[in-house]
């Protein structure tokens, strides 16, 4: 019972997005599809060859569609057992066996959200899907169930790399998927007649998303689920579906673009929620071709931002590189249809960079609550701490630099210049690691630091920083200061001719 081999398959989905491969792939390996309605001829479009159901039970789709799977010739090669007593019944009563199960329920809440005609949200109660879901589910000994898009990629594996032979491990953790779907949609069901019976407005009105199941956590053996309006900040124009660490990120360049949203074209590349690029130039272009400058190492399966429009010339280079996400206010038709093509690429055309006022983390037995950082020094007030003044062009690079460094994880450097972060240190745990950090990576990757700028997200309890920096190239330093000790800092710099500012704001992030 280990292994099994697809040699037939049963396909009715709602959604055909991602199909058209799977079912390529299954063509070339031989199996025998059966299927229904409109994914039948979807399937025949694209060259399959179609064992259509109503032929298996010899009844058509009836009641407006209401029935067309559920048969027992279609459950009784479901749910048989590959052992001699059921595989004689299937015998004895011409069933054949399913070896595969690919279905997509109706789109329930999707439609709760856009409509109030209750006969239409009631059609899209699912009943022949959701129990396909479960029959396979329930004999997943023997049969693997794809109960959502979300799966394609785990069929694809078993396709691709394993030449359709499923282990019985593949099959178990696909029916576990398949009952948290069966769940989720049952769920969804309830709440949407709980609202109805009180009186209130229904849930997915109210907020659409609540409550989305998510792939996985932060990793695959954690599970993970969305609760809030995604539709009211973005419109996904392409790719997959986002998964725990793709919204974990995709909040991270939000509360950074939102830093920019006024200034002109500004490009950002964040890695694990920090931003390893970062510049604002004259065109879209320029700014995407700064910013991957910054790290073009780490910006490989990276989330990238921008706070103009994604035109053509800039698409075409974006397009070399492997991203997750990108996101911007929008995106010239050309330039769609190029990175469209890109189908696991989620692309986000972001309605407003919202940042809320609240942040919450859960942690031990409960949950903490703070204020958003939403504190963006200006130039007036930077407070001067050294003899010498920064001139216009350090002053810029200050404000710059300052508004990079509280969205990188403490302790923390940037280095920037000419509107471009050079160089940040981040998550150490020396500010002293963090700056050479900075150093290092600014070098390596071919800066020039002789007049940069230097921020710190917290103060310099000792001069080794800006020794270090000095020593750099460095000329110019923003910093909260309000250490003890902050005169040690100021004398250095006076003595080697380095601009210093206070902005008497910390930016911790931890």
């Amino acid at each position: 019972m280990a292994e099994r081999k697809i040699k037939s398959a049963l396909i009715s989905v709602f959604h055909k997005d991602g199909l058209e491969s799977i079912v390529k792939t299954l063509i070339e390996q031989g199996v025998t599809i059966y299927s229904t309605g409109g994914t039948q001829k979807f399937i025949e479009a694209h060259g399959g060859q179609v064992e259509r159901v109503e032929d298996l039970t010899s009844y058509p789709s009836i009641l407006d569609g209401r029935v067309k799977t559920l048969h027992p010739k279609v459950f009784g090669g479901i749910l048989a057992r590959r052992e001699a007593d059921h595989l004689s019944q299937l015998d004895k009563y011409e069933i054949p066996q399913i070896d595969l199960v690919v279905v997509d329920l109706y789109p329930f809440e999707q439609t709760v959200a856009t409509t109030n005609d209750q006969a239409t949200i009631i059609e899209k109660i699912d009943i022949g899907g959701i129990a396909l879901i479960r029959g396979a589910a329930k004999n997943f000994g023997d049969v693997v169930v794809i109960p959502s898009q979300d799966e394609y990629s785990d069929l694809e594996r078993i396709l691709n790399d394993k030449k359709g032979t499923s282990t019985l491990e593949d099959r178990q953790a696909l029916a576990r998927k398949a009952f948290k779907v069966s769940s989720n949609y049952d769920t969804a069901i309830h709440n949407y007649f709980d609202d109805i019976e009180k009186d209130t407005e229904p849930t997915f009105k109210k907020s659409i998303h609540i409550g989305t199941p998510l792939r996985y956590g932060e990793n695959p053996h954690q599970q993970g689920i969305f609760f809030g309006e995604m539709d009211t900040m973005f419109e996904k124009i392409g790719g997959k579906e986002l998964s725990f660490n793709n919204l974990v990120d995709v909040d991270a360049a939000v509360n950074l673009m939102a830093e920019f949203k006024n200034d002109a074209p500004t490009f950002a590349v964040l890695k694990h929620t920090n931003p390893c690029g970062i510049a604002t130039r004259s065109t879209t272009l320029e700014a995407w071709q700064a910013a991957l400058a910054g790290d073009p190492v780490s910006a490989f399966g990276g989330i990238l931002i921008c706070n103009s429009k994604i035109d053509l010339a800039t698409a075409e280079e974006i397009n070399k590189l492997f991203y997750e996400v990108l996101i911007a206010p929008d995106f010239d038709q050309e330039a769609m249809a190029l990175l469209g093509k890109k189908k696991k690429r989620i692309l986000l055309k972001i309605k407003h960079f919202h940042v809320n006022d609240k942040s919450f983390k859960s942690l031990l037995n409960g949950v903490i609550q703070q204020d958003t950082d939403k504190r963006t020094e200006v130039s007036i007030e930077l407070t001067p701490a050294t003899n010498r003044k920064p001139n216009d062009q350090e002053l810029d690079d200050l404000i710059f630099a300052n508004k990079c460094v509280k969205h990188l994880k403490s302790n923390t450097i940037v280095l920037a210049k000419n509107n471009q972060l050079l160089g940040m240190g981040c998550g150490q745990t020396s500010r002293v690691d963090a700056c050479n950090q900075a150093i290092a990576k600014a070098k390596r990757f071919g800066f020039e630091l002789d007049g940069c700028a230097m921020a710190s997200d917290a103060f310099f309890p000792f001069p080794d920083c800006v020794e270090i920096a000095d020593k750099a190239g460095i000329r110019a330093v923003v910093q909260p200061g309000g250490s003890i000790k902050d005169q040690l800092s100021i004398d250095y710099c006076n003595e080697n001719d380095i601009a210093m500012v206070f902005t008497g704001v910390r930016h911790f992030k931890h």
